[in-house]
């Protein structure tokens, strides 16, 4: 999730496109209209659109699913109203962009978990990476840390004691297969895959380019206390807008678990 070192234009485009939003005459603050919702396309938008589709009229809510192929825009629209909540991101991404963006987003429920994988058109198994291999990660800040932490949990690399959700390429401390860094946004990894020998790739990205993680992935983090789970949120003090509990509770439900089983096979985790 993210590219730190594009922000300015990020937000530039943002606050153009958030613009369009209100001028279609969206009112995020009126909890008798529709609330809308902005989303990743994969998974976040499929699973909205599922509880849009069979769920949301039985509860009486009026759910409008807004896809965004960027990790900034949903916050800022979150921010100015434009929108009503989003459903993308984690909770250290969340931490990031609130510090460096003085924004108050808080997170409602958390819906589900998107492994994050290290892919290869190259080799079959991790060990078989030779010395020198240059490996894709996410070029923001909280992806970055975690695709290093991912690669050192399963020792191709190992990380200066203490380092935590800011760890770049520099605080690795050992490198035995002199693995070389390629750092690219997060969205271009899985389509980096021929011209390196290996990517770590967001679990949305990996779906969206038809990559399956629970078998594709040469490794994958592990779902156990994993703090990356992807949830609903929403400007503070709009916790307890109607609409959104309604939504909430709606995403944690028996239905949404088994839509997620059925449909990602393992390649996404209800955390729920």
């Amino acid at each position: 999730m993210r590219n730190t070192a594009k922000i300015t234009t990020a937000v530039l485009a943002a606050g153009a496109l958030t613009l369009g939003l209100s001028a279609c005459g969206a009112d995020s603050s009126d909890t008798d209209g529709p609330l809308i919702v902005a989303a990743s396309p994969v998974p976040h938008a499929e699973i909205l659109n599922f509880v849009k589709d069979n769920l949301a009229k039985k509860e009486g809510l009026d759910l409008q699913v807004k896809e965004f192929t960027d990790y900034v825009t949903p916050n800022t629209a979150t921010q100015d109203g434009s929108v009503g909540a989003n459903y993308f991101q984690n909770k250290p991404y969340l931490d990031d962009f609130n510090k460096k963006n003085g924004t108050d987003i808080v997170p409602v429920v958390t819906v589900h978990l998107e492994p994050l994988g290290l892919y290869s058109h190259k080799v079959k198994k991790a060990d078989d990476l030779k010395s020198g291999a240059t490996v894709a990660i996410p070029n923001d800040t909280v992806n970055e840390a975690r695709a290093l932490k991912l690669l050192a949990a399963n020792g191709l690399i190992t990380l200066k004691a203490g380092v935590g959700n800011e760890a770049t390429p520099s605080d690795v401390a050992e490198n035995p297969k002199n693995l070389k860094f390629k750092e690219l946004e997060a969205a271009q990894t899985p389509r980096s895959l021929d011209d390196v020998d290996a990517a770590v790739v967001n679990g949305n990205y990996a779906i969206e380019s038809d990559l399956k993680p629970s078998k594709d992935a040469l490794v994958l983090e592990s779902p156990k206390n994993n703090p990356y789970g992807n949830f609903l949120a929403v400007k503070k003090g709009n916790e307890d807008d109607p609409r959104v509990k309604k939504l909430a509770k709606l995403l944690t439900s028996p239905e949404v678990k088994k839509f997620i089983q059925d449909k990602y096979a393992g390649s996404v985790l209800a955390s729920f």
